[in-house]
């Protein structure tokens, strides 16, 4: 892209299907381009690490934490090229607005989130970033019961909340044909 054209990525799938590692490794490459780099997360995610994005196979990157998507235009500096935001779908649909005000600013930014959330329903903002992308990487994991690839997560506890901060206790990828999504109540 021309410099100074602002474009959205997003990077999307299940659980352990390696997003954070793909952001983390995409954010890498442009420092080692000598673009300057600015990493966020949601305050929320407080598995691994405080300060930084850390990938379940333990690939980090510093970060600054927020609260709700709009604290990061406060915290973008005027000279960032490339702008990562992990763990997305913590964020809200507040998130969309915020990453087309960054593109439309100029700057690279990289969007990692689940795509679904527990029920394998979509999982709000993603949808939304992904016809707004100029560029979608769909990851894959591995299911947990039969080795295929999958694209679902697989809750483990029990509970009915949307939002569930956790990792391998919590929750695991299956396939389309071992996923059993929750009973309705």
């Amino acid at each position: 892209m021309a410099d100074g054209t602002g474009w959205i990525e997003v990077i999307c799938g299940s659980m352990f299907s390696g997003k954070s590692e793909e952001l983390i490794r995409r954010l890498r490459r442009a420092i080692i381009a000598r673009q300057k780099v600015q990493a966020f997360k949601p305050e929320i995610d407080n598995r691994y690490s405080p300060d930084d994005i850390v990938s379940h196979d333990n690939r980090k990157i510093e970060c600054r934490k927020v609260k709700k998507a709009s604290e990061i235009l406060d915290l973008i500096e005027p000279d960032t090229k490339v702008v990562g935001i992990d763990e997305a779908q913590f964020l809200g649909e507040e998130l969309i607005d915020v990453c087309e005000k960054l593109a439309e600013g100029g700057k690279r930014v990289i969007v990692a989130g689940l795509d679904q959330d527990y029920r394998g329903k979509p999982f709000e903002p993603i949808p939304q970033l992904l016809a707004l992308a100029e560029s979608i990487t769909k990851t894959m994991a591995v299911c947990m019961v039969c080795g295929a690839p999958a694209n679902k997560t697989q809750r483990l506890i029990d509970s009915d909340e949307r939002i569930v901060v956790g990792a391998s206790e919590a929750y695991e990828p299956r396939c389309r044909k071992c996923f059993r999504p929750p009973k309705s109540k």
